[in-house]
Formats: structure tokens, C-alpha cells, sequence
């Protein structure tokens, strides 16, 4: 079996070794990085499940989860990767809630206007 050092070039541990993170990129409040990785974790998980809810509500909904096993965890991932790029933790999760608010609007639209029996 190959080791890491007999894969990996020595050059590039000595590179690695030498180029920390950027400090000013990196967030230095306590509560944005809890706001982030919260927002990461929960909100985007919020949006996705009445995303795909409103979906269901208004189309087959028998179709829709059966897509949605798939298409919840990309967009899932997707919502978290995009969490991380933005400034401020608690307007995300602002975003995130007035998001799955429009979205349960429309769910009980649908249900108001197209009741599944």
C-alpha cells in the first residue's frame, strides 16, 4: 500500500503548509458563524421541504415525491453551499424564512383551491 507522502509531492506539503486561510475572509463573530451554519443546516432544509411541499400541492403529488428523494438533497446542498457565501448569517435566515413563508402561502393556496381527496 501506498502512503500519503509516496502520493502526495513534498513540494506540495511544504506548499500547503505555508498557505494558510486569508483572515479577512473568515468570520470573527461568534454568533454569525452560529447564524451560517444554522441557516446551512436548518433553513435550507426548511426551504427545500416546502419547496417541494408547494410543489406536491399543486401538481401530481405521487410524481413529485418520488422526484423529490433526489432533487431535495441537490437543492439541500446547494442552499447550504450557498449559505457559506454570504456576509451575514441573520439576513439569510431572514431570506430563508420569508422564502418558506411565500411557499407555505402557496401550499395552502393549493389546497384551498385543488384539494387532493
Amino acid at each position: 500500500m501506498f502512503g500519503l507522502l509516496d502520493i502526495l509531492d513534498l513540494r506540495t506539503i511544504i506548499f500547503l503548509k505555508q498557505m494558510p486561510a486569508n483572515t479577512k475572509y473568515l468570520t470573527q463573530n461568534n454568533w454569525q458563524k452560529f447564524a451560517k451554519i444554522s441557516a446551512a443546516i436548518l433553513g435550507s432544509y426548511m426551504v427545500t421541504s416546502t419547496f417541494h411541499i408547494a410543489l406536491a400541492s399543486w401538481f401530481d403529488h405521487v410524481t413529485v415525491i418520488i422526484t423529490s428523494t433526489y432533487s431535495a438533497f441537490i437543492l439541500w446542498a446547494v442552499l447550504m453551499a450557498c449559505s457559506f457565501l454570504s456576509r451575514n448569517g441573520w439576513k439569510l435566515w431572514g431570506i430563508y424564512l420569508l422564502v418558506s413563508l411565500v411557499l407555505s402561502l402557496l401550499t395552502y393556496l393549493a389546497k384551498t383551491i385543488n384539494p387532493i381527496i
